[in-house]
Formats: structure tokens, C-alpha cells, sequence
């Protein structure tokens, strides 16, 4: 059995179980359990824990222990962050878990691990994030300045949703100047002005859930949901002063949290006001994907964590492994003017280009479409999950009109689009032409002859030539808008 790994992340607001399969560049959740226990609440004006969270989280920690044994996790830990962190009968709480829990490591982060922990979660989330992280809880907000050699500064702030309710009184008014001041006082937030901006937490996740559903977009992955400046600036003053019912009334709305949806949107509002960022990108990994990064895989974190996903993928899914990186060469000078990230996207579509081998042909194209567009995987923009999706889903000759392919017709931009369709003609002749084998694509080439693309054949290759590879040829073309031709040796 692949080894299995547990953290429990006991914040202010909730505290939350998951458990790891496997060691690996993707964290890979088979367990997810949240309990919301207001623990924070109060602590504001009586210095403690909310009694009666004190109480839930004893009975909520049993469980998860349990849990967490009989799946055999290890390591397996829990950690505190700021209202326990912060609270007068911290330490005494944290003794009755131990006496409780003998031998069960429990930890109370400081501001700064908090901020390392969240640190590491975005950038195994989002490669190469650089910019402004935002991780709002319960209790506090940490702010963490991302370069893309790692963390430079971190501050943490009494700003959590409900610390900050509790300390104006529920008045969104008062809420909005300790905003301010608090925000205010973070002196080095000038550097990152005009950067992007990264949201991370419950509480921020449920502002994107809201969104999401109202502007009804047409992928419900929260993950790498971007919005320019505008965009979330409009937002949050809709957040503010939309009526709740009005919200419970969208579907998905996390009901749970709508008594914090005004003062996360009061926080990110004056953080827009503050840092003016380019856009803003919501990420899901934070604390508890960045412990699984600290300690189960640390030494993954520069993996390319597409391409490991693609691999798997083509392992268990596809019939060859040397295959992908033959078509990889098979299509190179195939797209004009292919920047890194589109060449980096060809790539991973050549490695996950058999995935679909397995399933029933009548539905092999619609499922390789959603199996890409949602699969679980950190570093997929949704703009990579609809090209992808879509190339995809040609290469097994969908119909491009097809209804199953709104989202990439929808996110995608029009040279985007198309290049996907390009690439997607190009597969399904590549495996016309080869039936998945490297021995028969190999000696076999696409080339360019002035404006017309040539399906070039050597002699020992000939055999493959029929009307099937022609067929294929001549999609290509047509997708390329060119003339195409077959020319083997024996034409020469």
C-alpha cells in the first residue's frame, strides 16, 4: 500500500483532517474532512477560546485520530494556528490534547511558520508564483512576500474574519478602518505594488465560490480562478452589499460561510486599494499542502508538477511511454512563433495524448475531454485545462461544434482555439500514421516546403501510406488553412 501521510489544521474558524496518499510532486488527498468550531470566537474580548469549540474540538480531534490510525498515516500531525496561538488558555487546551492524544505531535505554529507553511502550499500550487500571498483564516491574515526564489517577507495580521468581526462589533464600517491600519503598517507592501496578488484560505475561497456562480463560468474549479483589478474590485462591493439571500439563493453557495463573506471582502478590498495588483489569482494549496511539501516531499518542489501528472497519467492510462516524447519531436515547428508556455502546453499534451485508449470509442473524445478539463492536479491554469481539454478531445475526432466543449470555447481565445484544433488534427494523424507505435511514426516527419506542410515518408515507411493517413493529412491542412501533400523517397 503507497505510504499515506495526515495533517490536522486546527484554525480559529474550523479545523480540518486530510490525508495523503503517496510521496510526490502533487499532494494527492484520499481523505477530506472540515468541522467548523469558531474557536477564535470572543477571543477578542475574553483572551480564551470559545468554550463550547473547546468542547466540539475534543470530540472533532478524537475522530480524526482515529481515522487517521486506521488508514495507517505517517507522519501524523496537528497544527495550531493563531487562535490557540494567541489565547490566554492556549497552552492548557493544547495540554488536555496531548494527555488526550498521547504521543500524537501537536504544534503551535507562529506567525512566521504559519507564513512559511502557506508559502510553500502556493508555490507547490502555482509554479513560479511572485508576487503577494493573501491567507485570511479565522483569526489572523498572513501577508508573505513571493519571489521565485522563495519567501523574502511575512507579516501577520489580527485580520481574520472573525477576530476582525469581533473587533468591530460586527460594524463593516469600523471593520474597514482596523482594515486600513492594520494593512497600513506593512511597510515593505510597496515593493509588491502592481504584482500579482494570490488568495488563499476558506474564507477567500468562499468570495470565489460566490463569483464563480453568479457570473455562471463555466468551470467550477476555484483553483487558479483569475480576475483583473476591475473585475475584483467590482466584486467585493458587490459582496458587500448583495443581501445574504440573495447569495444563498446561487448555486454551490457555501451557506456556512456567509457571515464571513463581508469582512473577507472588506479585507481584500483594502488590500486592492493598497498593492493596486496587476490580477488576482485564488489558490487552493496553502498551510496544509505546504506541511506535505515540508515534510513528506521536500525534496519534489522543483518538479514540473504538469508534466509529473501527465506521466502518471500516460502510465497507467496509455499504451506506450516512449511515445510521447517521439511526438513531442513529431510536432515541432508545427505552430508558428510557439512561445515557452505553448510549447511547455504541446508537451503536455503529447505525454497525455493516449490517456484515452482505454475507453469505450463511442465516448472516448467526450471523456478525455472532462477527464482533462477536471482532472486533480496543481499547476493547471483553467486557460491549460481548456486548451488541453480540447486538443484532446480532437485528437479523437470530436466534433468541434459539439456541445461538451463550451468551456474551451469560452475561455480560450480565438488564436488559442485554433492552434488546439491545430495540435489535435496533428495527434490523430500521428497515430493514423503510427497506431501508437514509436517504430512506425519514427522515420516519418512533418516538414514545411515554402507554404505547404509535407507528410514526409522514408522508403521503409511507405506502408503506412493510405487513405486514412491522407484523410488525416488533409484535416491538418485544412485546420492550418494550407495545402498539404505525402512525399516518400520512392517519389524522389
Amino acid at each position: 500500500m503507497p505510504r499515506r501521510s495526515a495533517v490536522v489544521d486546527l484554525g480559529s474558524n474550523s479545523v480540518r483532517l486530510v490525508v495523503f496518499e503517496g510521496v510526490s510532486r502533487n499532494p494527492v488527498p484520499i481523505f477530506n474532512e472540515k468541522a467548523v468550531l469558531r474557536l477564535g470566537r470572543g477571543l477578542t474580548a475574553t483572551g480564551k477560546l470559545n468554550e463550547e469549540g473547546v468542547q466540539m474540538a475534543m470530540e472533532v480531534l478524537n475522530r480524526f485520530h482515529a481515522i487517521a490510525r486506521a488508514m495507517n498515516a505517517d507522519p501524523f500531525e496537528i497544527l495550531a494556528t493563531a487562535a490557540v496561538r494567541d489565547a490566554l488558555n492556549g497552552p492548557e487546551f493544547v495540554d488536555a490534547l496531548r494527555k488526550n492524544m498521547p504521543g500524537v505531535p501537536i504544534r503551535i505554529l507562529s506567525g512566521e511558520e504559519e507564513a512559511d507553511h502557506s508559502a510553500i502550499g502556493v508555490m507547490c500550487g502555482i509554479p513560479g508564483a511572485n508576487g503577494l500571498v493573501a491567507d485570511v483564516g479565522g483569526g489572523s491574515l498572513e501577508l508573505i512576500r513571493l519571489a521565485e526564489d522563495g519567501r523574502h517577507d511575512a507579516n501577520t495580521l489580527p485580520l481574520g474574519v472573525i477576530r476582525l468581526s469581533d473587533r468591530a462589533n460586527g460594524d463593516l464600517t469600523a471593520a474597514r478602518t482596523l482594515a486600513d491600519e492594520d494593512i497600513g503598517g506593512v511597510k515593505w507592501l510597496s515593493q509588491v505594488k502592481g504584482n500579482t496578488l494570490y488568495l488563499v484560505g476558506g474564507a477567500f475561497r468562499a468570495l470565489a465560490r460566490l463569483h464563480i456562480a453568479r457570473m455562471q463560468y463555466p468551470l467550477n474549479i476555484v483553483h487558479y480562478y483569475t480576475l483583473g483589478l476591475e473585475e475584483a474590485r467590482e466584486m467585493t462591493g458587490w459582496l458587500l452589499h448583495a443581501p445574504r439571500r440573495s447569495l444563498e439563493r446561487l448555486p454551490g453557495a457555501p451557506k456556512k460561510r456567509l457571515d464571513d463573506v463581508p469582512f473577507a471582502a472588506t479585507v481584500l478590498r483594502r488590500l486592492l486599494r493598497k498593492v493596486q495588483p496587476e490580477r488576482v489569482v485564488f489558490c487552493v494549496d496553502g498551510l496544509r499542502e505546504g506541511w506535505y511539501m515540508l515534510n513528506v516531499a521536500p525534496d519534489f518542489l522543483p518538479q514540473d508538477p504538469m508534466e509529473v501528472v501527465a506521466r502518471d497519467m500516460c502510465a497507467r492510462l496509455g499504451r506506450s511511454n516512449t511515445l510521447p516524447d517521439v511526438l513531442c519531436r513529431w510536432t515541432d515547428g508545427l505552430l508558428a512563433k510557439e512561445t515557452a508556455q505553448e510549447q511547455h502546453l504541446r508537451r503536455i499534451a503529447c505525454i497525455l495524448s493516449d490517456v484515452g485508449s482505454h475507453d469505450h470509442p463511442e465516448y472516448r473524445a467526450e471523456q478525455t475531454y472532462w477527464r482533462i478539463l477536471r482532472l486533480q492536479g496543481v499547476g493547471f491554469d483553467h486557460e491549460a485545462r481548456a486548451w488541453l481539454s480540447l486538443a484532446l478531445a480532437v485528437r479523437y475526432a470530436a466534433d468541434v461544434t459539439a456541445d461538451f466543449l463550451v468551456t474551451s470555447r469560452t475561455l480560450l481565445s480565438d488564436v488559442a482555439y485554433r492552434r488546439a484544433l491545430v495540435l489535435g488534427q496533428a495527434l490523430r494523424l500521428a497515430y493514423s500514421v503510427s497506431g501508437g507505435t514509436t517504430v512506425l511514426l519514427d522515420g516519418t516527419a512533418l516538414l514545411w516546403q515554402r507554404k505547404e506542410l509535407v507528410l514526409k515518408l522514408v522508403s521503409s515507411r511507405v506502408s503506412v501510406r493510405g487513405e486514412t493517413v491522407g484523410r488525416g493529412l488533409t484535416r491538418l491542412g485544412q485546420a492550418l488553412e494550407v495545402p498539404t501533400h505525402i512525399e516518400s523517397d520512392q517519389d524522389a
